[in-house]
């Protein structure tokens, strides 16, 4: 795939941007210096690239390939690697089974394109047979699925980059920087001029937007406004449940979190819309900012 880099110079800062994990990713840094704009700008694209490569479910020559054509063998994992899965368990226990990654196979089911088509419930019953982390043996960092199962860290992977990236441009650079990756991103502040990042956050009347101020901050958003499905009267978000392979009733139509970095932002939003009608009890319990829309 061709990463294409752009940069453009606004009003004391630069924008560096380029495509990648299924979305626009963007680079906003405080500073008028093109050359160290353009040397950051590279630095975060190519460890976003690393990242895609090693870890999206689309290609068959990396280490979540290696893992789900195993066929029942062990496998055993990279530092990396190991982290995000330990990561994936505790957040499988925590969640009561709520967040599972191996819940991607649901995808063969559900195709959540604005139509009525729902899967037929046996065909939903099939896949779970292959679904489930209490069936997967886990001894860091010895990995072992049973065949037929599968893992996708999709649930996490875009905020991890985020996190990843902003770890590299804090090394790199002094100064103030926002990581934007399709709507979950990371910042350092205080810009030079002593003003913050703004960022505008839909609010929970529909079409309204509030620009708030963000310091040093990480901010994520979940919900189902571009995938679902509408079958009489009814929606059906694509926030499924892999317990019963079925979408979440009740959910807020999209939850925004603020969190000190964008992984764990990711995780309450995500964890919010797993919770049904409890999303908004659950966020406030979690001592967080946030924002709902239902």
């Amino acid at each position: 795939m061709t990463y294409q880099l752009q940069l453009t110079q606004l009003d004391g800062y630069c924008r560096v941007n380029f495509p990648a994990m299924a979305c626009l990713c963007e680079v906003l840094i405080d500073t008028s210096d093109l050359q160290q704009a353009l040397a950051l700008g590279e630095l975060a694209r190519s460890e976003t690239q690393r990242i895609e490569r090693k870890y999206s479910r689309y290609r068959k020559d990396n280490i979540v390939a290696e893992i789900n054509q195993a066929d029942g063998r062990t496998v055993t994992l990279d530092d990396e690697t190991a982290g995000l899965i330990e990561f994936a368990a505790e957040l499988y226990d925590l969640s009561e089974g709520r967040f599972d990654i191996t819940s991607g196979l649901l995808r063969q089911a559900w195709t959540f394109d604005g139509s009525d088509r729902l899967p037929p419930a046996a065909t939903v019953e099939a896949l779970l047979n292959n679904i489930g982390w209490s069936r997967v043996r886990w001894q860091p960092p010895q990995l072992t699925l049973q065949p037929g199962m599968e893992i996708d860290l999709g649930g996490i992977g875009k905020e991890y980059a985020v996190d990843r990236v902003y770890a590299e441009l804090e090394q790199a650079f002094n100064g103030a920087f926002l990581v934007n990756f399709g709507g979950d991103l990371r910042a350092r502040g205080p810009r030079a001029d002593g003003s913050q990042w703004q960022i505008g956050v839909e609010k929970v009347s529909a079409g309204q937007v509030e620009l708030i101020e963000l310091g040093t901050a990480a901010v994520a958003t979940s919900g189902d406004s571009q995938r679902f499905l509408l079958r009489d009267g009814v929606r059906y978000s694509h926030i499924l449940d892999p317990r019963s392979g079925w979408p979440v009733t009740d959910a807020p139509r999209a939850v925004t979190v603020v969190a000190s970095s964008c992984l764990q932002a990711g995780i309450f939003s995500t964890l919010a819309l797993m919770m049904g009608s409890e999303a908004e009890e659950f966020l406030a319990a979690q001592d967080v900012q946030f924002w709902s829309m239902r």
